[in-house]
């Protein structure tokens, strides 16, 4: 898993450094301020969180167990719900993606204790 994790990590990084330059160079004019300050929130995460995988990933390696793979899997699951669905709202998508963000931060959340809690067992 350890390396699952780290790949994962790596590509979800280029992921969001490719969507943190598309927006500054290709969005910044094109979109209202609220909606391009709610993008960069989804790019900020999306980043912390493939930072997070790569952290995974040494963990795993280190003290590997359950707890340190379901943190892994929550933070895949939490960068696709959270900063997806900031995403697809700040392009236009539908109002009522703004209601499903928190369901990928209490993911973020929940990952980190396991994080925590994986290693300190």
């Amino acid at each position: 898993m350890d390396r699952f994790f780290f790949i994962t990590g790596s590509i979800s990084a280029f992921i969001g450094v490719a969507l943190g330059a598309f927006a500054a160079h290709g969005l910044k004019s094109k979109l209202p301020a609220e909606m391009f300050n709610i993008f960069e929130v989804g790019v900020r995460y999306h980043m912390y969180h493939a930072l997070a995988l790569l952290a995974v990933a040494w963990a795993s390696s280190r003290w590997p167990g359950s707890s340190i793979t379901a943190a892994g899997w929550l933070f895949v699951l939490g960068t696709i719900i959270f900063s997806g669905s900031l995403y697809f709202l700040a392009l236009g998508g539908p109002r009522w993606l703004g209601a499903i963000t928190p369901i990928g931060g209490i993911a973020f959340l929940i990952g980190w204790l396991l994080l925590v809690w994986g290693v300190w067992r």
